[in-house]
């Protein structure tokens, strides 16, 4: 279980002192920039971020079902909220990499504002969980621990998306 407990961490970000949720959206993101920046730098559009993104958070979405009964367990003994525990972090990486997609970032400056907008964002719809969000996470096993993360990036991603295309 050593790698499924290493990638359901968040490569260890999950393991931060405080705020583990943020230091796993950061984490999610800085894979977003490396990942953008490599397709950039090859020459690809400014959607072609997207399609790396889009596996990855279904990726992430196997992994928080696939792992989420044994991190319920192993961590939920001495976790705040026994159903989500803190140090799965695997969630946030999937939300927020679905409140990234669709989203162009044709340039650099583009991009850093996305991400930045859409980090902001899928952070505030992740803590105050408006509904369903917050009814998600008394699901059992690993939907319990995904699915609010799921609609936080929803909600961002909606968000984003009016911001982007229609005033920003």
């Amino acid at each position: 279980m050593k790698i499924g407990h290493w990638l359901i961490t968040g490569l260890g970000l999950g393991y931060a002192p405080v705020a583990s949720g943020t230091f796993g959206s950061a984490g999610a993101i800085a894979i977003a920039w490396m990942a953008w920046t490599g397709l950039h730098l090859a020459g690809y559009g400014p959607y072609a971020v997207h399609l790396p993104l889009a596996v990855l958070t279904l990726l992430a979405t196997w992994g928080c079902v696939h792992w989420g009964p044994w991190a319920v367990e192993f961590f939920g003994k001495r976790a705040r909220k026994p159903t989500d525990p803190g140090h799965v972090v695997l969630d946030e990486f999937a939300g927020q990499w679905l409140a990234l997609l669709g989203l162009a970032m044709p340039d650099w400056k583009s991009a850093l504002l996305v991400l930045a907008v859409q980090f902001f964002l899928f952070r505030v719809f992740d803590v105050i969980k408006p509904p369903p969000a917050n009814r998600l996470e008394r699901l059992p096993f690993g939907w319990g621990i995904l699915l609010d993360d799921l609609a936080a990036g929803v909600y961002a991603n909606l968000v984003g998306q009016v911001l982007f295309r229609f005033v920003l």
